[in-house]
């Protein structure tokens, strides 16, 4: 089995999970991310995957097993994304190659293959949920299949295994991570309970009485690792969830409960939290200094706009593990469980009151 992996994106929410779950597994973890912070068991590698001089630089002499792409670069449009995004797989796999090391590459996309680009997400023809392995590509240009393009392309040319691992929504913690639903939610609502404010379901109805998924990070780190060790999981693309289904207006409630908030009614009305968080920056500055919080930058805990996103769909959206469950792969986590482990860590880490 291989033994030393690269995590790209150690420091966001996939990665930082990854490196955690393949270190206890004892690999020997190399973390690459611009700026990486410091783990337990993890090497730091620091590069920028769009300069691909330095990045070849930065990984000479480095010869892992395994590589585990859990990063992406927010563009203005759709062709930006897929221009930059393609090139910083291509950018890396190109880097890696001389060394000759690597065996499998495990890269992480998500439902987005199913529903569309942000331009286009959850609009026109789309497959029957629950979303399966074998629905095919939209016809529609999709940075997520721009990165699956690089990695066949490698794996083709240079030999080795990949997998592809389509999560919905992730729960886990990061700083400065542009899709962070979970720590959004809990500034959310620390700041209605500093300030009385209601703590009102954001999103459509659909997805207030419909049922969805989610899924946890270390779940899916465990399903990385899970497909690069099993031979029948290779060169096969996978959903991963948790494996439970709710519906928010259960959920809504659970989360509420958690912060000693009674959750305000829902009429059905969709107010964003873009709306909802519009002017807290300099509330959210005052309440980190009375209770000597670690990050007083709203921003960079909150991403309203992607929570909208999958809050506001007017569309309800599962997502089928068979494909996993019959390979073997049977781990499960309790959605509401996750959440709550969650806001736990960000307590802990006073990131939150």
């Amino acid at each position: 089995m291989a033994r030393t992996a690269l995590v790209v994106g150690s420091s966001g929410i996939v990665g930082s999970a990854a490196a955690d779950v393949l270190a206890a597994a004892g690999w020997h973890v190399l973390g690459l991310a611009r700026q990486p912070s410091a783990r337990p068991g993890v090497t730091p590698v620091a590069a920028d995957l769009q300069k691909p001089a330095a990045l070849a630089t930065a990984l000479a002499g480095l010869a892992p097993d395994a590589v585990f792409i859990a990063t992406w670069s927010r563009q203005a449009t759709e062709a930006e994304n897929i221009r930059v995004n393609a090139a910083m797989v291509r950018n890396l796999l190109d880097a890696l190659r001389p060394a000759g090391s690597v065996r499998h590459v495990a890269l992480v996309t998500g439902l987005k293959h199913y529903l569309g680009p942000f331009e286009a997400y959850g609009q026109g023809m789309l497959p029957q949920t629950p979303f399966r392995e074998d629905q095919g590509r939209l016809d529609v240009e999709n940075f997520y299949y721009a990165q699956e393009d690089e990695v066949f392309a490698a794996a083709a040319r240079d030999g080795f295994g990949w997998s592809v691992h389509r999560p919905h929504t992730i729960i886990g913690k990061a700083v400065g991570n542009a899709m962070n639903m979970g720590t959004t939610l809990a500034v959310h609502a620390s700041l209605c309970r500093e300030t009385g404010r209601p703590f009102r379901f954001p999103g459509s109805a659909v997805q207030w009485k419909g049922l969805t998924d989610m899924t946890d990070a270390h779940l899916l780190a465990r399903h990385m690792l899970w497909a690069t060790a099993t031979p029948a999981a290779r060169n096969q693309a996978f959903n991963v969830v948790n494996g439970d289904v709710f519906r928010w207006e259960w959920m809504w409630g659970r989360i509420a409960q958690w912060f000693g908030l009674q959750p305000a009614a829902f009429d059905g009305t969709v107010l964003p939290l873009e709306t909802q968080m519009a002017g807290d920056a300099g509330l959210w500055r005052d309440l980190a200094a009375r209770h000597g919080l670690a990050e007083p930058d709203l921003s960079r805990l909150a991403s309203p706009w992607h929570t909208d996103a999958d809050l506001g769909r007017p569309i309800e959206v599962v997502t089928d593990m068979g494909k996993s469950r019959r390979l073997g792969f049977t781990d499960y986590q309790p959605t509401d469980d996750a959440f709550f482990a969650l806001f736990e860590a960000l307590r802990a880490d006073r990131l939150i009151p």
